[in-house]
């Protein structure tokens, strides 16, 4: 998401500066220490050149070399401890006279070629995208990043690239406060906003199932599924739209199912009943 974000503000249009004054702006909301945080981001009072080279450098350079080094801790990682199944089988338990699980696969070139599919469909889509639909109806280019950034001039309406949209349309889902600890709406939104991201990280600490695909979970978490996907693709919707009071009703309410799942997963996987697991693939 960094990365995108980084790249999105490098075109200087209209969109992507108005878009990175919103999200930066977030950072100047947090108490006592934010505006002063939010000029040292931006390496100036306001967006500027200066601002710009910052994110040039981080998204050509320091982001893409950090993801390089994640891969590579996974395919060590991958090495050491072996590759899960979409099925949650354990393949330790048996094994051939090498010591091997019989059930096991190695990763070249099984994982290799395998991959090899999945890439072609991806480079079928990608550059049918690029050569015959860049703008992509203005979901993927918007029609005012076609004019260069303009401090004086506000867009009507400031949207996010679509991928980023089910994310903010929670941050604008949040109107309230808390005045007698000193949080305003924008940094409660932003509390909120952040956590709807970083609770992704902890949900195998949330899951007490002792079954790991969702086939053999019970009926439960797979109502979670459902509701978590819904609240997720709505709010994708509403926040490529105009915010209106309808829609942040709408908005809010998803958010609250956006987070139920997450919340509640440590007491219905920890009740509800599953089926049995299969000993081996």
């Amino acid at each position: 998401m960094a990365e995108g974000f980084l790249g999105y503000v490098l075109p200087w249009g209209q969109m992507s500066y108005w878009a990175a004054n919103v999200i930066l702006s977030l950072f100047g909301a947090i108490p006592f220490i934010g505006p002063d945080l939010q000029v040292w981001i931006q390496g100036d009072f306001v967006l500027s050149g200066i601002t710009l080279s910052r994110f040039f450098a981080l998204h050509v350079v320091v982001v893409p070399l950090l993801m390089i080094a994640l891969v590579v801790f996974h395919i060590f990682a991958l090495h050491e401890v072996g590759a899960g199944n979409p099925e949650g089988v354990d393949i330790e338990k048996y094994r051939d006279k090498k010591g091997m699980p019989l059930d096991g696969a190695p990763f070249h070139p099984y994982k290799t070629f395998g991959a090899l599919p999945a890439i072609g469909i991806f480079f079928i889509v990608f550059f049918a995208i690029v050569f015959f639909a860049p703008t992509g109806g203005g979901y993927f280019i918007e029609k005012p990043n076609f004019e260069e950034a303009n401090f004086l001039k506000t867009p009507e309406h400031i949207a996010p690239v679509w991928y980023y949209a089910p994310f903010y349309s929670i941050l604008r889902a949040v109107t309230f406060g808390i005045p007698f600890l000193g949080i305003t709406s924008k940094f409660l939104g932003f509390i909120i906003f952040a956590a709807s991201i970083a609770i992704l990280f902890v949900v195998p600490w949330l899951d007490r199932s002792n079954v790991q695909s969702i086939r053999y979970k019970g009926m439960y978490s797979k109502i979670a599924m459902i509701l978590f996907a819904a609240s997720f693709i709505t709010l994708g919707y509403l926040g490529t739209k105009p915010v209106n009071e309808l829609r942040t009703i709408i908005a809010q309410i998803c958010t609250v199912f956006y987070f139920a799942p997450f919340i509640l997963m440590p007491i219905y996987t920890k009740y509800e009943k599953t089926l049995e697991v299969p000993d081996r693939l």
